[in-house]
């Protein structure tokens, strides 16, 4: 598609190649391998969220964080990996232009949604371990949500932005994204007019969506060891870090990667094929591990799904017994 405006001849293709590994033999092993990570993250996540959803005791604030952090894990994976494995499992590299900027937005929004989540568990441990007694005043189920359906709205309205600017671009030379997906670098840098704002744009949701919730997170986990340094009896002590420890895996395992990965490509130019397996890596682990620990670091999820099993056990002994 062409237009002329101000005798500029602006060019949007019909569709982008997604390019994903470069000359590396076996490659569908990767991708057979991203078949199962995705299963695993379907089944946990799925797990995390019907636990949730079925025990009365698990309504609380911090588990409608919880519950959106999984459907958060879940909605990303999905719009990532069934959508890689078409296209490179089954050979369908090209996407329609509209197609690819619906898959940008999907992707980068949920993995923002991930961020934020995170962020939101971290205020809620912030307030349990240094202001106790005010904890169920200040984090209510109302509050909690009302979080949460900020962090969406705000999100979704960040990335349309982003999104949308690529529609300024043009592109008359090549269309062959050099990616596993969508990627808004990779696409931008095949305009052929100024895609100065389009990179601005990029760096300060970067800062504004990666590195401020890190330095917010680790600020409150600052007060949170100050606060644990004053209480006088070793086993609250050890009971309040406790209930820390997952969020804080959690927290290293979604950013760390992510960062190493980002930080290393402003300094020095990564391989192609080095850079996808990196963030792949780094956006299909998170999701599928989330659940994993939640499920084995927090005492209350244990419980639950160990009362619901053996509820239902007993419900299909009484059934059989019947017939």
């Amino acid at each position: 598609m062409h237009s002329n405006s101000a005798n500029v001849t602006f060019f949007r293709p019909a569709t982008f190649f997604i390019n994903g590994f470069s000359n590396i033999p076996h490659a569908k092993y990767y991708y057979v391998f991203l078949c199962f990570v995705y299963a695993v993250t379907v089944m946990g996540n799925s797990f995390i969220m019907c636990i949730i959803y079925l025990a009365r005791r698990l309504h609380t604030a911090k588990y409608i964080a919880v519950f959106n952090l999984a459907l958060s894990d879940l909605c990303g994976s999905s719009a990532l990996i069934p959508k890689l494995i078409d296209m490179f499992l089954f050979e369908h590299q090209l996407i329609s232009y509209e197609a690819c900027l619906m898959n940008m937005f999907f992707v980068f929004h949920f993995m923002n949604v991930q961020s934020l989540t995170l962020l939101a568990l971290a205020y809620d441990r912030l307030v349990a371990i240094c202001f106790p007694l005010r904890y169920h005043a200040v984090i209510t189920k109302t509050s909690m949500s009302l979080i949460i359906g900020t962090m969406w709205i705000f999100s979704m309205s960040l990335f349309a932005v982003l999104v949308g600017l690529v529609n300024r671009l043009s592109f008359c030379r090549s269309t062959v994204v050099n990616s596993y997906f969508c990627d808004h670098g990779p696409v931008i840098s095949l305009s052929c007019n100024s895609n100065s704002i389009n990179y601005l744009m990029a760096y300060i949701l970067f800062g504004l969506l990666i590195c401020l919730p890190v330095i917010v997170i680790t600020l409150s986990y600052f007060c949170i060891a100050a606060a644990l340094l004053k209480i006088a009896h070793g086993a609250d002590r050890i009971k309040a870090m406790k209930t820390c420890t997952s969020h804080l895996v959690l927290v290293a395992i979604f950013y760390l990667p992510f960062l190493s990965v980002n930080v290393k490509s402003i300094s020095t130019s990564i391989d192609l094929n080095a850079r996808i397996i990196n963030n792949s890596l780094t956006q299909i682990i998170p999701p599928m591990l989330n659940p994993i620990i939640y499920t084995l670091k927090t005492e209350e999820v244990i419980v639950v799904a160990a009362f619901k099993w053996s509820w239902c056990k007993k419900k299909v002994k009484k059934t059989k017994l019947s017939f």
